[in-house]
C-alpha cells in the first residue's frame, strides 16, 4: 500500500512495521485456541514432539522431576518449586512455571544454575574459536543449539540431558500461555494474522529457518569431532526441516541472552529458566552470569507460591507473540512503527531534505506510536507530512529560514494532511479480518 499526498510531494511506503494497533491484543482469538496446531513428528527426533504416554511414563521416575535431577547434578539449595498449568489442548501435557517456594524480598537470589547445567555454544562445539567462527557466518547460536539438543535427544537415556529435553518436550515450544509460537500454526490460524505485519514477520522468520536448515551440514563438517559420539546421518540426512523447525522453535522460547560473557557463551539454555519463568516487559529481573552460574535476583518481593517473573527486554509485543507465543497487556516497549519518506522526484526535494534534518529527521523517517501517546505521535508527523505539500518556491524559502520543526501550510492543506494520516490508518484498519469488537466477543465466547 502506498499513500501519496495531494501533489505527490510526500509517500507513506508500503505496510508500516505493526506490533499492533492502539489496543491491546492484535487478535485475541489466537489464545483460547483448542485445536492441536504442532506440526507432528516422531518423538524420537525432535526435542518437542513426544506423546503424553511418552512423558507420563513410570520408566522416568528414575530421574524424578527437572529440579531433583538438578540437584543431583550441582544445583545448590534454592528458593523456587515447580507448578503446573493446565494446557489449552487436552492432547497435550500441562506447562510447568517456576513459583516461589518461601517469600522473596526484592534483592532476593531465587536460584544459581551453575554452568555444569547450561548449555551454551562453548560446551556445545568444545571450542570457541569455532563457535565465533559458526555463529558469524551463515548459522546462529539457537540453530547449533538446536541441532546439538536434537543429537542428543537421538541418545534417549543415555545422555546428560535427558530430564532437560523432558522438559522441552513437556512445553512443546509453548510459552507461559501454553500457546505456541506462530512459526508452528497452520495456514489456517495464520490467517488470523491478516492485515498485521506480524503474519509477513512469521514468514521472514520461518524462511529465514529454512536457510539455516540448509547450512547445517556446515556445522557436521567444521566441528567433526564433537558429531563423531553420534552414530548418525549428517544434519539434514537425519532430520526433516519440519522437525528442525520445531526444534529451533523449542530452543527460541527458551534460550536467555547473557550479558557481560564471550560470544560463544551470550545465548544459553538454562535449566529453571525461561519458558519456565514468566516474562513482564515492567520487570528488571534479569539472569546473569556470576562465578561460574546462571543466578537470578529477583526485582520485587515475591510470596511464596507466585510465578518468578523476569524482564523479556525491550520487545514489541510481535515480537514476543512470535518468539515466546504471548503477548504483554501492560508492555510499554509496543509500538506502531509508521514509516515515511519525502519524494525523491519532488523538484524542492533537497531543500526538504535539508529542513528535515536540521530537524533531527530523515528523508525516509520512522516515528513511534505508542499506546497511551497517540497523540504525542501524531503531532511529531504533522510537520513532517506538512513539509510534502510545500510546492511553492517562496513558501519553501520561508520554511528554510524559520527555526524548529515549523512549516506553515493554508487550513485546506492542513486538512489534507490530517485527512491523509488518517486514511492511512483507516486502510491500515481495515486490512484486518475482523473487527476489535468482534474479536473481544470471540474470546469471551
Amino acid at each position: 500500500m502506498e499513500l501519496t499526498c495531494l501533489h505527490n510531494k510526500f509517500n507513506f511506503p508500503s505496510l508500516p512495521h505493526l506490533s499492533r494497533p492502539f489496543f491491546k491484543n492484535p487478535n485475541p482469538r489466537v489464545f483460547p485456541r483448542k485445536i492441536n496446531i504442532l506440526f507432528l513428528a516422531s518423538a524420537s527426533d525432535t526435542v518437542v514432539a513426544s506423546s503424553i504416554k511418552e512423558l507420563g511414563s513410570k520408566k522416568d521416575d528414575e530421574f524424578g522431576d527437572l529440579k531433583s535431577w538438578m540437584h543431583r547434578n550441582g544445583l545448590p539449595r534454592c528458593k523456587v518449586v515447580l507448578n503446573e498449568s493446565t494446557s489449552h489442548d487436552e492432547k497435550h501435557m500441562p506447562v510447568q512455571y517456576v513459583v516461589a517456594s518461601d517469600d522473596l524480598p526484592a534483592g532476593d537470589v531465587a536460584f544459581s544454575v551453575p554452568n555444569s547445567l547450561v548449555v551454551t555454544l562453548e560446551r556445545v562445539l568444545g571450542n570457541e574459536t569455532v563457535a565465533e567462527l559458526l555463529t558469524t557466518n551463515k548459522l546462529s547460536e539457537l540453530a547449533c543449539l538446536a541441532l546439538y539438543l536434537m543429537y542428543e535427544k537421538k541418545q534417549g537415556k543415555k545422555s546428560f540431558w535427558y530430564p532437560y529435553i523432558r522438559e522441552l518436550d513437556r512445553q512443546r515450544g509453548r510459552g507461559q500461555l501454553a500457546v505456541e509460537s506462530p512459526l508452528l500454526w497452520s495456514e489456517e490460524e495464520l490467517a488470523y494474522l491478516t492485515g498485521s505485519p506480524t503474519k509477513a514477520e512469521v514468514l521472514e522468520r520461518a524462511e529465514g529457518i529454512k536457510r539455516e536448515y540448509d547450512e547445517l551440514d556446515t556445522v557436521w563438517f567444521m566441528a567433526g569431532s564433537l558429531f563423531q559420539q553420534y552414530p548418525y546421518d549428517i544434519p539434514t540426512e537425519a532430520f526433516p526441516f519440519e522437525i528442525f523447525k520445531q526444534a529451533f522453535v523449542a530452543v527460541q522460547s527458551c534460550v536467555v541472552h547473557l550479558q557481560k560473557v564471550p560470544l560463544a557463551q551470550r545465548f544459553a539454555l538454562v535449566p529453571l529458566g525461561p519458558p519456565l519463568l514468566a516474562y513482564r516487559s515492567n520487570c528488571k529481573a534479569m539472569l546473569s552470569a556470576v562465578n561460574g552460574a546462571v543466578e537470578l535476583v529477583v526485582d520485587r518481593a515475591c510470596k511464596a507460591g507466585e510465578p518468578i517473573v523476569v524482564w523479556c527486554g525491550p520487545q514489541p509485543n510481535s515480537k514476543l507473540l512470535i518468539n515466546y507465543g504471548f503477548v504483554d497487556d501492560d508492555n510499554s516497549y509496543d509500538r506502531l512503527v509508521v514509516e515515511a519518506a519525502l519524494n525523491t522526484e519532488d523538484p524542492q526535494y533537497q531543500d526538504k531534505r535539508l529542513v528535515v534534518q536540521r530537524n533531527g529527521k530523515l528523508s525516509v523517517q520512522v516515528f513511534h506510536v505508542y499506546a497511551g501517546k497517540e497523540k504525542e505521535a501524531v503531532f511529531d508527523m504533522l510537520p513532517y507530512l506538512r513539509l510534502g505539500y510545500v510546492s511553492d518556491p517562496s513558501e519553501m524559502q520561508s520554511v528554510l529560514s524559520s527555526q524548529g520543526p515549523v512549516c506553515p501550510v493554508s487550513p485546506c492543506m492542513d486538512r489534507a494532511v490530517r485527512d491523509q494520516l488518517a486514511d492511512y490508518f483507516n486502510r491500515r484498519l481495515a486490512g484486518y479480518l475482523t473487527t476489535l469488537n468482534e474479536d473481544e466477543s470471540l474470546i469471551l465466547t
